[in-house]
């Protein structure tokens, strides 16, 4: 059942988080993600490694991320968001501060992994969210807090392509940690509790996972949303080598192209918020599904007919972004209505399920890509992961046909 809250108030602990700070929890994680990513042609020779090994700084974070998933869900619905949201913060700083003491690549690779800790802004910001309102406006609310994380990933690797070029690879992990102490700041003074029916010890929350995890329509939301999203998470592992390796643009430059698909995305969580309560979720996550699946078709297609420039690589994926930021709210929303009890496990396994997936396809994405195979390989997987997603769809659709009919 839905607590009963009084409004959120802006700097009020004692109230539910506002906006604003929902936003920057979740941006945080996206900044993580890949503002460094035009620099990793120069920390790959810093650290006087291959390519493959610096692509770990992406793969293993998404690995960590699924795992931390699993858990900082479940620990928050036995603990509170606000208590756990705040120590990963912390952990976040202290891992940043070690990637730029890191004097070797393997040093680097193990601070980055725990630099994952702050996946939870993500998680538990929808939590909070769910926590407090219905399915449906649930999936509005998440849209518009995502529309406002999408400005992150739009400007965060042309931000970072500059900060290489003046700072080194290091510019960005400072803006990173600089990030970090601004938004430990802001949950502290912020982000009050919405947990509040909690009780119980933490093996009892667990004891109720399998009650979770026998939902058919749970996996369902899961699978649809990780084959979705995947496309993205390939394209973190994979467009820094073609931009770079295939294309030849500079790190400035490939900053500026690399954050087309965050403006489609903006896109879609706008359509999102506006439009999820009066069509339903399954319906939106249809339509950016199609949306997401047409874009890497129509790549496929000027690949083959025309050849690969920027223009056609890189806005392309803007269909992607889009599709991406109708579907997730939804999809999110769904995975946590299934058993709305245990809405912030929900978000951490789906968000685990989610990442996980979108690790392998980052790994699979970095292995594929050779100087020899140019862009080819990357695109067939992606055009094949979004043709996927929609098959899991159909099944939630019947599977609510069975149930209510």
């Amino acid at each position: 059942m839905t607590a009963t809250v009084v409004p959120a108030r802006f700097l009020d602990a004692t109230t539910p988080p506002h906006v604003a700070t929902l936003v920057a929890l979740s941006s945080i994680a996206a900044l993580a993600m890949n503002v460094f990513l035009p620099s990793l042609p120069a920390m790959t020779a810093y650290f006087g490694t291959d390519y493959a090994v610096m692509q770990l700084s992406v793969s293993l974070y998404l690995a960590v991320n699924a795992v931390l998933q699993l858990f900082v869900g479940a620990i928050s619905d036995r603990y509170g968001r606000r208590p756990v949201m705040l120590g990963a913060l912390v952990v976040f700083i202290l891992a940043t501060i070690g990637t730029l003491l890191a004097t070797s690549a393997a040093v680097f690779l193990v601070f980055r992994m725990l630099q994952a800790s702050v996946v939870a802004g993500i998680v538990l910001a929808r939590a909070s969210i769910r926590d407090v309102m219905g399915e449906a406006e649930a999936a509005s609310r998440i849209g518009y807090v995502t529309m406002g994380m999408a400005l992150v990933p739009m400007i965060a690797p042309a931000i970072g392509g500059l900060l290489d070029e003046i700072f080194g690879w290091r510019g960005a992990f400072g803006l990173m940690l600089l990030a970090g102490i601004g938004v430990f700041a802001l949950a502290w003074r912020d982000m009050g509790e919405t947990k509040h029916n909690r009780g119980g010890s933490i093996r009892a929350v667990f004891a109720e996972v399998p009650e979770l995890m026998r939902a058919r329509r749970f996996w369902g939301y899961c699978i649809t949303a990780m084959l979705a999203s995947g496309a993205f998470f390939a394209y973190l592992g994979g467009a820094p080598f073609v931009g770079s390796q295939v294309l030849g643009l500079s790190p400035a430059t490939l900053g500026l192209y690399f954050g087309a698909p965050a403006l489609g995305y903006a896109a879609g969580n706008f359509l999102a918020g506006r439009y999820s309560a009066r069509m339903g979720i399954n319906r939106m996550i249809l339509i950016g599904c199609l949306i997401g699946f047409g874009g890497m078709a129509l790549l496929l297609a000027l690949s083959l007919s025309i050849g690969l420039t920027p223009l056609i690589f890189f806005g392309c994926f803007v269909f992607t972004g889009l599709g991406n930021g109708m579907l997730l709210p939804s999809a999110t929303s769904g995975m946590m209505s299934v058993r709305p009890h245990l809405a912030g496990t929900a978000s951490g396994i789906g968000g685990a399920i989610l990442i996980g997936g979108g690790a392998a396809l980052s790994a699979l994405a970095g292995a594929l890509l050779t100087p020899d195979s140019g862009g080819m390989p990357l695109i067939w997987l992606l055009f094949t992961t979004t043709g996927l997603s929609l098959l899991p769809l159909f099944y939630v659709v019947r599977r609510e046909r069975q149930l209510f009919a």
